[in-house]
Parts: C-alpha cells; structure tokens; sequence
C-alpha cells in the first residue's frame, strides 16, 4: 500500500509541475498530502515538513549563498571573462576546445548554470565568428564542463544538498567529484563533439581579443577569486591524514565549506578592492539568484523527511532486494525517472533522495551515493527542462537537432558518471 502512495504522489508531484505550478508549492502539498496518506497525523506531518526543511537547509544554506555571491562576483568583475581569453592565448585557436573546456570548467565552479551560460555564450559565439569553427563545435566544450559541475561538485545546489542529507563530506564529495567529473569533461565536451561535428581547418594566425581586455581583472586575481574555495577545501580536507596538533585543527578548519567559502569572499573584496557599497551589491544579486533554489532545496527537504518518517523507503528497500541491485545503482536509477519525469535536476536529486536514506548502510560510500544520485539527476534532459531550451534557442537548433547534442550529451554524462561512481565504490 505504502508503494502505491508513493506512485500517487511522483505521479501527482509530476502533474502539478508540468501544470506550471512552482515547484517549491508542488512539493509542500504533496509532501502534506501523502504524509496524511501513510497514516500519519496532522501533527506529526507537520512535524516531519518542519525537521526536514530544518535539517537540509542547517548544513547548505550559507554554502549556497556564499557561493552565490562569489560567483556573482566573477561574472560582475569579468573574472570569468579574463579566464576565456587567457586560456585562449595559452591553447591557441587549434586547441581551442580544450581552452573554452578548462573555461567552463573554472566558471562552473563557482558559477551556477544558467549565471555560467549567460556569461561565457556570448564568448563561445565570438570564438566560433573570429576562427570559422562550426558554432557547435566549440558550444558543447563550454556546456559539457557547466553540466558536470553542476551535478557532481560542491557549492552546486544539488550535491550540496544531497551531502547534508546523507551526511556526506563535502571535501570528500569534492575530491571523488573531480575524479569523475575532469574525464567526463573531456568525453562530452571534446571527443563528443569531434564525433558529430564536422569542420574545417583554421588559420593558426588567428587570435581571438577582447576590446574590453584592459578593463578586466588580472589573470592570477581571476584564477584566485573562482579557485579560492576549491583549493580551500580541497587543502583542508587533506589535513585527516594529519596527526593531532595544531596544523591538523588549522586544516579542518579549513575544510568547513562555510569558512572557506567566506574567506574566498574575503580575498576576492581585496583583490578587487571593492567598497562596502559595491560589497553590498554584490551580495543582494548574488543572494536573489539563489533564493528560488533555496526555497526548492527546503521544500525537497520536507518532501524527503516524510518520506522518511512515513518509512517508505524501508519498504522500498526491502521490495528491491529481489531486483539485486547495488544501492549507489538504485540510486541513480531512481534519479533518473524523476529527472525525466520533473524536469529540475536539483528537484529529481532531492526527491530521490529521501527514497535512498534508509539504503545508507555500513560499506555504502555516503560521498559516492551523492555522486550517484547527481549523476542520475542528469540523465536524458527534454522539454521539461530549461536547460534544453536555452541550449535550442541560444543556438538555433531544431527540436530534432537539440535531442541529438544536448540531451545525447546529458544522457552520456549520467551514464559514464554512474560507471565512474560504481569504479571509485571498487577502488577505495
């Protein structure tokens, strides 16, 4: 009984999303309506709406913002800017793929989707213009890294979300998401395109300028403002092989999302020598663009903890023994149906997450089930996504040509994450 509620409500949850209705509404409704389906009392779904809002936003919410903020930073200073053109100098116009690559990836970092596509676009047009390359060819270097980062690494919405809620580290979760996301990278966003894309060859003379090049921030200031956080985090989270001590403690400081995150917002106040007035901007715009996403992760947190309370997933856990499936594959199997279904990758990874909590048992990486529930979060992007629709009209494709670059090029990062997921779970 308990599994057919849980149809009626992705089926319902579904239903509203598609009908328009914001997906922070659709998920506080049904997340009410089916905890009153599982028998549970007024007080105790409200309880169980409460504690999971709680309890997700608790470890991401500054995560989140601060990341917003830095990365309203770079796209507002022409941080990200300088990063295209000093990668295209270093690469040169025959290597340009894996300039514009190695770009999306340093602005995906900090840079959310969307922010990262509006602003490196009109650069991958001018790249395609100056050097004749087939718009194409250098277009799917620049959304390959954006999808990955997306999916796969902190401060991105999603795996943020998904560490808090299986209690996961988030340097680890950082670590094992550039193990898997680099080679992913590369496969989607170079040999992909290679294979579908045909061109001809490019004068080697040709060098691609900006007319505002003088005005950006410096390289080493550009590199700092988007790495800071990432190296921060990445060096603290070194600091567990570390004895006892006073270097270990500074370490593990280090490795708080939250602590590096401001001091990587303080070091780029410096180096851009901004005024509290600017400081103060920055921080509202970047705080705007996320706020929509923080009110779907909280919702997502709500939906997760009834379905928890309600002990769904046990039930789930124990119906899929019979399908002999490893619980990091199950994972992003589950992912993937709500990605397909809802749209949101953020929405899909969340939902699916409450269904995995109980699956969570000694052996099972915490880290690589994120990874996994990320990567099935990927899987097959279609009409219901905004991300196919910005890739189709930003580069005029057709409906046709859109599922054959873009959503074959989603469907081949979730896959290929999955087989990454399931290798790490082997080698560690």
């Amino acid at each position: 009984m308990q599994l057919l509620i849980l149809l009626a409500s992705i089926i319902l949850l579904v239903f509203l999303i598609l009908k328009k209705i914001s997906p922070v509404l659709a998920l506080l409704a049904v997340s009410i309506l089916s905890g009153l389906a599982f028998g549970m009392s007024v007080s105790q779904v409200v309880s169980s709406v409460n504690n999971g809002i709680g309890n997700t936003l608790g470890g991401t919410v500054m995560v989140l913002v601060l990341g917003a903020i830095i990365g309203k930073i770079a796209e507002e200073s022409g941080a990200a800017q300088k990063l295209v053109f000093v990668l295209t100098k270093s690469f040169g116009i025959k290597h340009i793929q894996w300039a514009i690559l190695f770009t999306g990836l340093l602005a995906g970092i900090p840079l959310f989707y969307n922010a990262g596509f509006v602003v490196l676009v009109p650069l991958v047009f001018a790249i395609a213009k100056t050097t004749r390359l087939p718009l194409l060819y250098v277009g799917l270097p620049m959304v390959a890294p954006l999808s990955v980062t997306h999916g796969f690494l902190p401060p991105h919405p999603g795996p943020v979300a998904l560490a808090a809620i299986f209690h996961a580290s988030i340097g680890k979760t950082l670590l094992y998401g550039l193990l898997i996301a680099l080679p992913l990278a590369v496969i989607a966003g170079i040999l992909y395109p290679r294979l579908i894309v045909k061109k001809k060859n490019v004068d080697e003379a040709i060098t691609v300028e900006a007319a505002n090049e003088n005005a950006l921030p410096t390289a080493a200031k550009s590199f700092l403002i988007i790495l800071s956080p990432v190296a921060l985090i990445a060096v603290g989270t070194a600091g567990i092989y570390l004895t006892n001590g006073w270097l270990k403690n500074i370490f593990l400081f280090l490795q708080e999302p939250t602590l590096a995150l401001l001091l990587s917002l303080g070091l780029s106040v410096i180096l851009l020598k901004l005024n509290a007035e600017k400081t103060a901007l920055y921080c509202t715009e970047g705080i705007k663009t996320i706020a929509l996403i923080i009110l779907v992760i909280a919702a997502g947190g709500a939906f997760k903890q009834v379905l928890v309370d309600s002990k769904v997933g046990d039930a789930i856990k124990t119906y899929s023994t019979h399908l002999h499936l490893s619980p990091l594959v199950l994972g992003w199997l589950i992912a993937a149906l709500f990605r397909v279904a809802l749209g949101s990758a953020t929405v899909a990874a969340l939902t699916a997450s409450g269904i995995m909590v109980p699956f969570l048992a000694p052996g099972i990486s915490p880290e690589l089930m994120v990874l996994s529930v990320g990567a099935g979060s990927l899987f097959f992007s279609h009409v219901n996504d905004t991300g196919f629709w910005m890739f189709k009209e930003y580069f005029g494709l057709s409906m046709k040509q859109t599922f054959q670059t873009w959503t074959v090029m989603e469907t081949l990062i979730s896959v290929l994450g999955l087989a990454g997921v399931l290798a790490l779970d082997l080698a560690i």
